[in-house]
């Protein structure tokens, strides 16, 4: 085990204990610092959310990834297309080649302009799944403005912007994975959270995501989220659909022996979903990883992935590569509304 997987399951073992907690611990009280000076500064009004002219909904969430924000900031933005917005995402482009210094148009809405090793898995994934225009920039005040002067924009959807105070929001959506929920409870490297638990309290709306075929657990978290926070708490459900080959579109059948690969958040929930399949191997990456053909090659049979994963693992061509179809259940009109 590397040294970034013991980092990852000490971030959600509650019980965990050594010398390499204690070293964490220590950055983490610099890092606890810096993000709660940081919130400080913004919550007295020493330092303004900048506006732009248009409704800005963020998704994002208190942890590191995996939560689910993908899939959710997709159902989001397929509503307010319907409903006849001019929706731009606006991410900051993790794991693409692109400079994010820059403002990369991925998608005009009508055309992708950048394959995934360009562009960033995530908002590639976004600009093919959703019809809409995708930004990738650091700059997210000045990525929006230009979807709003360039594309006539009326909604500008932040991807994993609950940090990203300097852009003011209308709408603040925090993601909580219903099992992992907080981790350790430390932050970030000795747990999983980018600022401390008390700031759920900034969020307008929560949303526990179950990532499982029995969501009981995850709405019995979920009432107690609203209890303690005294916040509008919805339960998103992710619930596996099918599995289809990436190049035919053709299902896998039930039973069928697999590899199953990934280079996502939480891949043992991508894994869990995969158990009316024969999985002879899994093989994990790294988040964002950038897939070298020869990683595939040495692999025989079946290759079932996520459909993050296969927007990169389709350039190489292969026959037997399989991606997992999610179905995402939530009430997209009530998350977006205000009351």
């Amino acid at each position: 085990m590397n040294l970034k997987n013991k980092i990852t399951k000490i971030h959600y073992d509650k019980n965990a204990k050594g010398l390499i907690l204690n070293i964490l611990k220590l950055l983490s009280n610099i890092y606890t610092f810096f993000a709660e000076y940081k919130n400080q500064q913004y919550d007295k009004g020493i330092l303004q959310p900048k506006k732009v002219d248009a409704k800005v909904i963020s998704v994002g969430n208190l942890t590191t990834g995996g939560v689910g924000k993908t899939p959710v900031t997709c159902e989001i933005a397929k509503y307010l297309n319907s409903k006849g917005h001019t929706v731009a995402i606006v991410s900051r482009g993790y794991g693409g080649k692109l400079s994010n210094k820059n403002i990369n148009v991925i998608s005009d809405g009508k055309t992708i302009f950048y394959n995934a090793k360009f562009s960033g898995d995530e908002p590639f994934w976004l600009a093919k799944n959703t019809g809409c225009i995708v930004i990738t920039s650091k700059n997210r005040y000045e990525a929006s403005k230009y979807a709003i002067e360039n594309f006539n924009s009326d909604i500008i959807l932040l991807d994993d912007g609950f940090q990203h105070r300097k852009l003011y929001r209308d709408i603040d959506i925090i993601l909580i994975d219903s099992v992992k929920q907080f981790g350790n409870g430390n932050l970030l490297p000795a747990g999983p959270l980018r600022e401390g638990i008390k700031n759920i309290l900034r969020a307008d709306k929560i949303l526990v995501v179950s990532k499982d075929t029995d969501h009981s657990n995850a709405e019995n978290f979920a009432k107690h989220i609203m209890q303690k926070y005294k916040k509008d708490v919805q339960v998103c459900k992710i619930e596996p659909d099918y599995v289809y080959n990436i190049k035919t579109n053709a299902k896998l059948e039930y039973g069928a022996k697999a590899t199953a690969i990934s280079a996502i958040g939480q891949p043992e929930q991508f894994y869990n979903f995969l158990k009316n399949y024969d999985i002879v191997d899994t093989v994990t990456f790294d988040d964002h990883h950038q897939y070298e053909i020869s990683e595939l090659s040495t692999i025989e049979g079946n290759i079932i992935t996520t459909e993050k994963d296969a927007v990169k693992l389709k350039e190489f061509n292969f026959d037997n590569i399989y991606a997992l179809k999610l179905r995402t259940v939530l009430d997209v009109q009530n998350l977006i509304s205000k009351d």
